[in-house]
């Protein structure tokens, strides 16, 4: 019989990976009849783990994967909390079911960044600041590897995950698109020329912009 740990917030089976990660202490209570672990209460307890990531997916407005392989307990915990700090959250899931999630809400992009030990950072808040506070992280303790993320739909690589974090701050965004739009034609083409390109976000307020102009 295979035995059942807790680990911090994430439930580990002995010989095998993370089965789940996230406030579910307590489901596995009691689970283990003649001997066996109750198969019925493992497969509850993956699709509920299946339909809590779909939410994140579908409520996030950027997520980041990122391979935590090595990172200590400690560390793992201020990250967490650095990461709630800046309107997201850091979770871990077992990648079959993560590719699950992925495909349901239509975020096929983010499946080949699951491979390995990896980390899901859901950003519901504004997503420049956030990836700041994750590459910053890495920066200071050299523990991560960010393979990736998807913002607002668009599939993003580690440089320009990195290029994300170097913006600033998402009002700057805006103010500056829009600002170029009430400028000259070649303000708007710099402003466009940029990094800003591949923000959705910030085409939205331009688009929404020349709109009300005209």
């Amino acid at each position: 019989m295979r035995d059942l740990f807790v680990y911090g917030p994430a439930f580990f089976l002995a010989a095998g990976p993370v089965l789940y990660s996230g406030e579910l202490d307590g489901v596995f209570k009691g689970a283990e009849e003649g001997g066996e672990l109750n198969l019925r209460r493992v497969k509850e307890a993956k699709l509920q783990a299946v339909s809590e990531l779909k939410e994140s997916f579908q409520t996030a407005r950027a997520v980041f994967v990122a391979d935590y392989r090595g990172i200590p307990v400690g560390k793992l915990t201020e990250l967490r909390r650095r990461l709630r700090g800046a309107g997201g959250r850091l979770r871990v899931a077992k990648n079959t079911l993560t590719r699950i999630a992925a495909q349901e809400v239509g975020m096929e992009g983010l499946v080949s960044f699951l491979e390995g030990p990896v980390a899901l950072a859901f950003s519901f808040g504004e997503p420049v600041t956030f990836a700041k506070v994750l590459t910053e992280f890495n920066r200071e303790f050299k523990l991560l590897e960010i393979k990736g993320g998807v913002l607002e739909g668009r599939v993003l690589s580690p440089s320009e995950v990195r290029a994300l974090a170097d913006l600033p701050p998402f009002e700057v965004l805006v103010a500056r698109a829009i600002g170029g739009i009430k400028g000259p034609l070649y303000s708007l083409a710099n402003v466009l020329s940029g990094p800003l390109r591949n923000l959705t976000y910030v085409l939205e307020a331009v688009r929404e912009k020349q709109a009300a102009v005209s």
